[in-house]
């Protein structure tokens, strides 16, 4: 039986169990549940702490796991992501003083704060930077203020933290994360885990796009397609009007108003939009 570890709480673990539930796996109903048996696809869930993720999987007691791309580097486990999921997403990046204007030269020989050392030394070590990391597991912001370090590397989303802190961000992003499925690294991957995948891809596919159906007149057919190119090629049906025909195309999401502006502009009626769920392609 396939065993995949899932995050048991913190911000990925209700994406990551809702994906499952919409790739067609079982997914407790309880908080405080560690394992759920889906027997049905053969597959052991255990509910695991982010962070812990990546050393089981590595370690080689678990087949896959669900994690953030930013703790499985941190980890420095034996393992490699074979498919990202579009959430969760983070942005690392170095902070320091504002009374200074700060440069990536400037981080050698000082001490960075951070509640991810392996991933600062990582980076640090492919720049080819010498400097003292210092963990913390919390309130990496205030230990500048407090001496405790010169500069912090932390996720930043709108940076208003680190202006309350006295500090401004500099040089380029560390890393862009966002949740991820990791398997062992140098491992086959077995079937029953190639099919979870495919499921998920299925998923992530699926919430990036749109199906689109619009009626458009016979000499204007080609101007849509152009417009609504598809994966592979619009599905094109004729109507009952022997001028009009019926043309189906999946649209990514973001783009679906424009789209649509542009097609009533060729002609294009009755367009309707429709979320897809899952799909294989």
């Amino acid at each position: 039986m396939l065993r995949i570890a899932v995050p048991n709480k913190g911000s990925l673990a209700e994406e990551s169990i809702a994906v499952l539930k919409e790739a067609g796996y079982r997914q407790r109903s309880d908080s405080r549940d560690l394992v759920l048996i889906d027997n049905d696809n053969s597959v052991e869930f255990y509910y695991l702490r982010p962070r812990d993720i990546a050393i089981y999987v590595g370690s080689g007691e678990l087949e896959a796991g669900i994690t953030g791309r930013d703790l499985l580097i941190d980890s420095g486990a034996s393992a490699d992501e074979v498919l990202t999921l579009n959430y969760g997403g983070s942005t690392f990046r170095f902070a320091g003083p504002v009374d200074r204007d700060w440069t990536m030269a400037d981080i050698a020989g000082k001490r960075v704060a951070t509640a991810y050392p392996g991933l600062v030394n990582h980076h640090l070590s492919q720049l080819g930077i010498k400097a003292e990391v210092v963990r913390l597991d919390g309130a990496v912001e205030s230990s500048v203020r407090l001496g405790v370090a010169d500069l912090i590397a932390d996720v930043v989303s709108t940076g208003n933290t680190l202006r309350q802190a006295g500090l401004k961000i500099f040089g380029e992003a560390i890393l862009t994360s966002e949740a991820v499925v990791i398997a062992r690294t140098g491992v086959t991957i077995p079937p029953e885990l190639e099919i979870l995948i495919r499921r998920l891809q299925g998923v992530v596919t699926a919430r990036k796009y749109v199906l689109l159906d619009y009626d458009i007149p016979k000499v204007s057919v080609e101007v849509a397609c152009a417009i609504t190119p598809g994966l592979e090629s619009p599905t094109i049906s004729p109507l009952q009007k022997p001028d009009w025909v019926a043309v189906r195309a999946m649209v990514p999401r973001r783009d679906t108003n424009r789209v649509m502006d542009e097609l009533w502009a060729v002609g294009a009626r009755g367009i309707l939009v429709t979320d897809i769920h899952a799909c294989r392609l």
